[in-house]
């Protein structure tokens, strides 16, 4: 028994072993993953030579968080599946070290559910590229025949902004964020270097977008499930794209990144959360954008149903020189900042709309939003009060200090069951945006304060969560009159 290695001994000796082969990982890396750290020295162990690096350099740059959390088992797969994706690919030679770690080897794009989407991803689309020979091709060819093929389209109804591929997939609607989230990963999986951009606020106040970037000799943009056949750098958002501004961070546009950088992604979805990084890309689009001709300015339009939605429909629009151009609104399907445009001369007046709805308005600045409610056979009070119901709960969201919610006029109106559900989503999202901005202190230091008490806590995730949800296991420890030793002890074994 003398002879035997000690305890200690025997954990020195493994940690030693796993990264003799490779690179070393930072220790201050290794202690932030708390209780998670066997999983990481799990990988590194089990990891062949070859991969040994990019997992390194992973563990060095992934968020703080999956640290804690991520398995060795999906580690170790997401590295060997990203690396042979990498140098299987036709453009191999095209796509360098660095590239290849920051835009292909990566495992998210920005906060999603973590999630194993590489081999199902793969299989699908790996055979759908096999005639493309560039990067762009293959891209552009991916956003056309991804969608219909998964059975995902937009729309505002989805369940949260930022879907993982799966829950995309399972429930066939997405926001922008998804539907790139979606695009991006499936990309990485054939070996495109992919990544998230957008911006928090368009220069004109009209709302947040996402959309994706394609390396292929320098970056390309692309909307997500918005193919312009074979090319990229078209979508409906480049000139609004071209006012964004630099000096204004809202208004700026931004693309992930996981080096380290000083600024970070801004998920409106998430606010304060600081743990994605980014880079400036808004020159790329405010330099590139085609200009207007000299006193021309795009004028964009929407129709409305009764309950306030988006509908496709024929109108025209009459300029004062006698030319009708015809037209085709944009439905719910599109994201909600995609109108039809016309360009249209500066301070003159158009008249536009359909059979027994026109109007005259004279165009006094850029971009200025034309809408037009066009009732269906169906309409009735009802559905009226429905709809207005939700826009005043909208309102009201917006201005919280106008009163408690149950004291407004809206608050007991019937409303429909899509206004219902509508309803639910705009007040848990508000609910959750509240509790993350004002006690994201407690989440980030894992105590709970109330008055001149301060609690710690603590939690701990396991595997992968089943398709009905996780058990959720919930332990009070009270201290009583112990001692503190005696009390710090216990906390401890409470984890254990």
């Amino acid at each position: 028994m003398a002879s035997q290695p000690t305890p200690s001994r025997v954990t020195f000796l493994c940690h030693i072993s796993a990264n003799a082969a490779g690179s070393q990982v930072d220790e201050e890396i290794l202690r932030l993953a708390g209780d998670n750290r066997r999983q990481l020295d799990s990988a590194l162990e089990t990891i062949g030579p070859d991969y040994r690096d990019d997992l390194v350099w992973l563990l060095e740059h992934m968020p703080e968080a999956d640290l804690r959390t991520l398995d060795a088992e999906f580690l170790v797969e997401n590295v060997r599946l990203a690396r042979d994706a990498w140098t299987q690919s036709p453009w191999h030679d095209q796509v360098d070290l660095e590239l290849y770690r920051d835009a292909i080897l990566p495992y998210a794009s920005v906060n999603e559910r973590r999630e194993r989407w590489r081999p199902r991803l793969r299989e699908q689309l790996i055979g759908l590229i096999g005639e493309e020979d560039t990067i762009s091709s293959a891209a552009a060819r991916i956003n056309r025949e991804l969608f219909p093929l998964v059975g995902v389209k937009y729309s505002t109804r989805r369940k949260k902004p930022d879907q993982s591929p799966s829950e995309s997939i399972e429930s066939g609607l997405a926001s922008c964020t998804g539907l790139s989230i979606l695009l991006i990963d499936a990309c990485r999986s054939v070996g495109i270097p992919a990544r998230f951009t957008g911006t928090a606020l368009w220069s004109d106040g009209s709302g947040n977008h996402s959309w994706v970037e394609v390396w292929d000799d320098g970056w390309h943009f692309t909307g997500a499930a918005e193919p312009t056949g074979d090319e990229l750098d078209r979508a409906w958002f480049t000139g609004r794209a071209s006012k964004a501004s630099r000096t204004d961070p809202r208004n700026a546009i931004y693309s992930v990144t996981w080096r380290r950088t000083p600024l970070h992604f801004p998920m409106v979805w998430r606010p304060g959360d600081t743990s994605i990084n980014a880079v400036d890309v808004t020159d790329r689009y405010t330099t590139t954008a085609q200009p207007l001709p000299e006193g021309k300015v795009r004028a964009r339009f929407r129709i409305l149903d009764e309950t306030n939605a988006r509908v496709a429909h024929p109108f025209t629009v009459t300029t004062e020189d006698g030319t009708t151009h015809a037209l085709l609104s944009r439905d719910e399907g599109f994201d909600a900042n995609d109108h039809v445009e016309l360009i249209v001369p500066l301070g003159e007046s158009i008249t536009w709309g359909v059979p027994g709805h026109r109007m005259t308005i004279e165009i006094t600045r850029d971009e200025q939003l034309l809408s037009l409610a066009v009732p269906g056979p169906h309409t009735t009070p009802e559905l009226e009060a429905s709809a207005r119901a939700i826009a005043s709960l909208e309102q009201w969201l917006d201005t919280p200090e106008a009163g408690s919610l149950p004291e407004q006029p809206f608050a007991n109106v019937p409303l429909t069951r899509d206004d219902d559900q509508r309803a639910r989503a705009l007040l848990w999202d508000a609910h959750r945006e509240r509790i993350t901005r004002e006690r994201s202190g407690e989440l980030a230091t894992r105590t709970v304060t109330h008055a001149d008490h301060t609690m710690p806590y603590w939690y701990t995730t396991y595997g992968e969560k089943p398709e009905g949800g996780r058990s959720l296991w919930i332990s009070m420890h009270g201290g009583g009159g112990a001692p503190p030793r005696v009390n710090t002890q216990q906390w401890e074994n409470q984890k254990r």
